[in-house]
């Protein structure tokens, strides 16, 4: 498996095929699936390379199977934090380590780029999700935000990380 940066020559179909059918997996006892169906193809995984985040992908050889961004928090009042965005595997690549490959790239570049804290936000009903960022030293925090998703009330729940000195 090869853990490297996402580039425009990469297949962005693919990548946001890897968003539809995680998204689709993990959160379908979460998440309306008639609001998840309604999403058109070319919409999953928004402005792939264009959103201000450093986008990383897992190959398997030359197929893309699985991804990750992150960079310097969206909210401001955590400015001083790092942030992982995303973490999306296709179902069939889950359980097999490399969602922590992805996690410790996160990780280590946002070390690298000088970030003490990283934060993340995870679906409070998400229990899969929210013991993998636990294996990797994240902590529930007071902190959540309200959200409606296909007319479904859910809550993000935000873990934070701190970098050992």
């Amino acid at each position: 498996m090869e853990i490297r940066h996402i580039t425009e020559n990469d297949d962005l179909t693919a990548v946001r095929e890897i968003y539809e059918k995680s998204w689709k997996f993990a959160y379908r006892d979460i998440v309306p699936m008639e609001w998840m169906e309604s999403i058109p193809k070319e919409k999953w995984g928004g402005n792939v390379l264009h959103n201000g985040r450093t986008e990383i992908g897992a190959f398997d050889g030359d197929k893309i199977v699985g991804t990750a961004s992150f960079g310097p928090s969206r909210w401001e009042e955590f400015g001083s934090c790092g942030e992982i965005v995303t973490i999306y595997l296709l179902p069939d690549y889950m359980g097999r380590g490399i969602g922590s490959q992805l996690m410790r790239v996160c990780i280590e570049e946002l070390e690298f780029l000088g970030y003490r804290e990283i934060l993340l936000w995870v679906l409070e009903d998400n229990i899969r999700a929210r013991l993998f960022y636990e294996s990797h030293g994240f902590v529930k925090t007071e902190h959540y935000m309200d959200d409606n998703l296909g007319g479904k009330p859910l809550r993000e729940v935000m873990y934070i990380r701190r970098m050992c000195e």
